[in-house]
């Protein structure tokens, strides 16, 4: 392949003439491993433990408050070595998961704390010369992901060697200035993306509290059993076994309890429906609520979804917020798989205005947010598609921006 002018190729990859190729061992001046924590270790409260599922792809270390443990005051103590604050930078090099997802990856701590770090989860501080957000981007790279996945070792547990990941060799800028203007323009995206997803949340918050609202029964409401409001088309079901649906390919989608699986070219319905799981692991973790999909167009569905549609005098839209709200804890069967039955699906009570208008305007409220959030979801998908692109541009040189 040509080589774009002013630009080089290096060790690593195509570069500027007048970028490095360096070894992040070459700016390390301090490199700490995790604890051997071990379950008794661990305690209500005292100084929090920094765990790999906290290091992921955007750049900062962040952990659930739920998913937050901790270890003593004293056990800290004693483990000066394993310490860690937000002048570490954070990286990966164990993974429980054979195709390491998480090998290499690199974030910062945003906040003043201070961590014990886990078993997998390195901490290292940096010579001035390089900007840790630089590397922070870099390792979401498709080329560095592929580098640290060649290198890591093992089979149930995969892992790169300390002296491995020293060793590895990246593209430099060659001043401070020009790394801090490429991880400022790589961050400021991340700041945008991190704020649509925040917006998403609070919408999605806003919806909950809508529905529990709007589908609250009202004294003028009748109670109908979805045998009666709802058709079940089951009949149009067509049952794939695991090497059929391997095999299939095609423009149209095919759907099982969990949503579009694959792509075919034969299809059973050309309708808008409502798809509600039968069985298996398509029930929220307390089986009280199933998951439900509004399908419309050409698709082909399995023996593991029932097929509702609307009666006349219903809304199906209604129909389908009301499910989704609906707790169906005591239709659903116990046993090795939960199931939901047609008989006890068809029995599950819902109340509904009488009138269709009303019906249609709750509904067309809870669409609208449906709307919305769609919309900041493709917002969303646009930006990280833009941000990829700036990657693979400002962190190859090939476009400069000093």
């Amino acid at each position: 392949m040509e080589l774009s002018q002013g630009h080089r190729q290096s060790e690593v990859r195509e570069i500027p003439d007048t970028w490095e190729v360096v070894t992040i061992g070459e700016f390390i001046t301090d490199f700490r491993g995790g604890a051997s924590l071990r379950p008794s270790d661990f305690t209500n409260a005292g100084v929090k433990v920094l765990p790999k599922g906290g290091v992921g792809r955007k750049g900062w270390l962040h952990v659930e408050v739920a998913d937050q443990k901790f270890c003593s005051v004293d056990y800290a103590a004693s483990h000066q070595r394993n310490q860690v604050d937000e002048t570490y930078t954070i990286v990966v090099l164990r993974d429980l998961v054979p195709s390491g997802p998480s090998i290499g990856l690199i974030v910062q701590i945003k906040d003043p704390e201070t961590y014990v770090l886990a078993q997998g989860v390195y901490g290292f501080r940096l010579k001035s010369g390089i900007d840790p957000r630089y590397l922070v981007h870099l390792s979401n790279t498709r080329w560095y992901r592929d580098l640290v996945n060649s290198i890591m070792v093992g089979s149930t547990q995969v892992h790169i060697t300390n002296t491995a990941f020293k060793r590895i060799e990246i593209p430099l800028p060659p001043t401070l200035a020009e790394q801090e203007v490429i991880a400022e323009a790589l961050s400021d995206a991340d700041a945008l993306i991190e704020a649509l997803e925040q917006l998403i949340a609070k919408k999605r918050l806003i919806k909950q509290g809508v529905m529990q609202e709007l589908l609250k029964p009202k004294e003028t409401w009748i109670e109908k059993e979805l045998g009666e409001v709802a058709y079940c088309l089951d009949t149009l079901r067509v049952p794939l076994n695991d090497s059929q649906r391997a095999t299939m390919k095609g423009d149209f989608p095919y759907c099982g309890a969990n949503g579009i699986l694959d792509y075919i070219n034969d299809y059973r319905i050309y309708d808008t429906v409502i798809l509600i799981a039968e069985d298996g692991g398509y029930f929220d973790q307390y089986l009280t609520r199933p998951i439900a999909y509004r399908m419309s167009g050409k698709f082909w569905v399995n023996n593991h979804a029932h097929i509702l549609k609307s009666k006349p005098g219903y809304d199906q839209d209604f129909l389908f917020y009301s499910l989704v709200h609906k707790n169906i804890t005591s239709a659903i069967s116990s046993g090795t798989r939960a199931k939901l039955n047609r008989s006890a699906l068809n029995k599950i009570t819902l109340n509904l205005p009488d009138e269709l208008s009303e019906q249609k305007f709750i509904s067309n409220v809870l669409n609208d947010i449906d709307n919305e959030i769609h919309t900041l979801e493709e917002e969303t998908i646009k930006l990280q598609l833009i941000k990829k692109g700036m990657m693979q541009q400002l962190l190859t040189g090939r476009i400069r921006l000093v």
